[in-house]
């Protein structure tokens, strides 16, 4: 059974859909790269590489409210960032008092924390229109091409296979336990026991599902070896890229190494 929810490709007829995955992948790799070795205090570089990425977006036709709604999931983890605006020396903008310390917050350090959180957000959009406009397979092949360890690449690719076989154990546990549950007509009340009663049902099956899977996993890692699985998915050969792709990538690449150069100049 293919869980749908859990694949993050959407299918459309526009030009980043169409693109080459190698030329897709090293250009995001590149501008990844970019924005993090952006300076913090470079705002209009900052704005620039936004600007870009919104272009994207609407050119992949997926819709800057798709794109912008899973790109909010990065701030929680953007919160371990925020000591950095007590730790970072610089000139005071408000304290804080927590018992017998005093943590002083700071201009650098907020504007530190403000870059970090542009960063990610700017990075993780990327990402995901990556991978919502290039099919998974796709970029494996793209990684092999463009030297990725053959290791890295097959434990990306079964590690993504497998989520879908570990989806697919844990909704037939829900059925089975739906199946043998009841359930009162009555108003007012619920279906199951208390609390402890419900942590225990799921404690039992969150160990029956481990032990399946490994079970399972056994079983599935057998059969490729019966296949002929020799570490990595074989394929047909990638065709050459044509004289527009190396010109997009030379440009785009260039483009990012010009926005880097006036980052830095503009930090000073």
């Amino acid at each position: 059974m293919h869980v749908h929810f859990l694949d993050p490709y959407v299918q459309r007829s526009s030009p980043v859909h169409s693109l080459d995955p190698r030329v897709k992948l090293v250009l995001v790799l590149a501008f990844i790269l970019t924005v993090s070795l952006t300076p913090a205090h470079a705002w209009p570089v900052y704005i620039l590489l936004f600007s870009l990425m919104l272009s994207v977006e609407i050119l992949s036709d997926l819709g800057l409210g798709y794109v912008q709604r899973r790109a909010v999931l990065a701030f929680p983890f953007v919160l371990a960032a925020l000591p950095v605006i007590f730790t970072l020396q610089g000139s005071p903008l408000f304290s804080l008092s927590l018992g017998k310390w005093t943590l002083v917050a700071s201009w650098e350090g907020l504007a530190r924390f403000a870059s970090i959180a542009v960063k990610s957000w700017i990075s993780v959009q990327a990402a995901i229109v990556l991978a919502a406009s290039t099919p998974f397979p796709d970029l494996l092949v793209a990684m092999r091409a463009i030297g990725v360890p053959r290791l890295m690449v097959a434990i990306f690719g079964l590690m993504w296979r497998y989520l879908f076989v570990l989806v697919d154990e844990t909704l037939r546990l829900l059925r089975a336990r739906a199946a043998r549950s009841g359930e009162s007509e009555l108003p007012g009340t619920k279906s199951g026991g208390r609390l402890v009663w419900r942590a225990r049902v799921t404690g039992g099956m969150a160990g029956s599902l481990f032990l399946r899977a490994y079970e399972r996993s056994d079983r599935i890692y057998m059969a490729m070896l019966s296949r002929g699985y020799d570490g990595e998915v074989h394929t047909l050969p990638l065709p050459g890229l044509k004289r527009w792709h190396w010109l997009l990538l030379a440009g785009g690449l260039a483009l990012f190494a010009l926005m880097l150069a006036v980052s830095y100049l503009l930090s000073f």
